[in-house]
């Protein structure tokens, strides 16, 4: 694991032309980060909570001052280190904060549920996509944001498909205005189909994208909404690994994925990423009870504030030009995708809770 982690925090020499340096992109993805930090307090200040984000916001400022100015090849390196190896880091530090108890202690009836949900909505929204005529990698990203935890589940399944980081933060920005969209909603439609709290809780996690944007989804019907919210979220968050391993094995089996051939280890690291490895590691280094529960604390908090960095750096790498060109088959899969996410998941709701 340690050296996993060494290996990684190193950008790879390959990738940087001679005498290039990472300092200055990650200076400037640093500086990003910053003014989306300061969006959001004012966000707080004016509106009263943050509609936005830091790490939408810090996507969405990375893609205006690419508009405005288009980063040299100084600031190349830096920006690929963000966008690729910190958010790697990321994905692994973040199994810290789940543990298998937590997932068991939902009952069976609620894991069940929830990988069948994923299911569906991985399988309708590929079918969305081939109809749209949206590209096969795009098509997966949206699949995987919408189905698991939107950002974190596009940027930990880009790699694994091979996705390019304009798809990847295209897909970003159009599934996080979706995402939003659900957030709003949920509070204004869910008592109009549901009535039981914790049927609309249940309802939130199944749909909402963030961990902190269910909490907002289900304040307004109480705590016992929140928590069961939260848990059916924290399950739904978990299928992240298994998809990405079964999307490895089926792009290994394609073709899409790597063609080196070398021994066995090698081959099994090249089907499951090691940051996918390091993120199931951790989570049962915490389901043991070996990380100190201050220790998660600073884990999510470091996880959070690179996958910003990594936000910035994806934004920074969006032509908005080409995004405009290529944005309606991605919006009708995006829009599409959450309407079937959002029937199937009222569906479910409805029959365990008996409307």
């Amino acid at each position: 694991m340690t050296t996993m982690l060494h290996a990684a925090l190193r950008p790879s020499q390959r990738s940087l032309p001679i005498g290039a340096q990472p300092l200055p992109g990650i200076g400037l993805c640093l500086a990003i980060t910053g003014l989306a930090c300061l969006l959001e307090r004012a966000e707080e200040m004016v509106l009263g909570r943050a509609w936005l984000e830091t790490l939408n916001l810090a996507l969405l400022a990375g893609v205006a001052f690419r508009a405005l100015y288009v980063p040299g090849p100084v600031w190349t390196p830096g920006i690929r280190y963000c966008s690729r190896t910190l958010l790697n880091i990321a994905i692994v530090l973040l199994g810290a904060s789940f543990s298998v108890d937590v997932v068991f202690s939902v009952g069976p009836w609620v894991l069940a549920a929830v990988a069948g949900v994923v299911a569906f909505s991985l399988v309708f929204t590929c079918c969305i996509g081939r109809m749209v005529g949206l590209d096969r990698r795009q098509t997966l990203l949206v699949a995987c944001g919408n189905s698991i935890c939107g950002n974190s589940a596009i940027m930990a399944a880009a790699p694994v498909i091979r996705a390019g980081e304009e798809d990847v933060a295209t897909t970003i920005a159009f599934t996080a205005a979706g995402g939003l969209v659900v957030v709003i909603g949920i509070p204004l439609l869910a008592p109009f189909v549901v009535t039981d709290h914790m049927a609309q809780g249940v309802l939130a996690g199944l749909t909402v994208y963030a961990v902190p944007q269910v909490v907002a989804a289900t304040a307004p019907f109480g705590a016992g909404a929140i928590h069961m919210g939260m848990l059916v979220k924290l399950v739904r968050v978990l299928m992240l690994g298994p998809v990405c391993v079964t999307l490895s094995a089926l792009s290994a089996r394609s073709g899409t994925g790597s063609r080196h051939h070398g021994n066995r280890l090698h081959a099994l690291t090249r089907l499951v990423p090691w940051y996918i490895t390091g993120f199931m590691v951790m989570m049962a280094v915490r389901s043991l009870h070996l990380i100190p529960a201050p220790a998660v604390g600073i884990f999510s908090t470091a996880a959070t504030a690179l996958t910003v960095l990594a936000m910035a750096a994806l934004g920074l790498g969006v032509d908005i030009r080409s995004v405009v060109r290529a944005g309606r088959p991605l919006v009708l899969t995006v829009l599409l995708s959450l309407c079937g996410l959002m029937g199937i998941s009222l569906l479910l709701v409805r029959t365990a809770f008996h409307g």
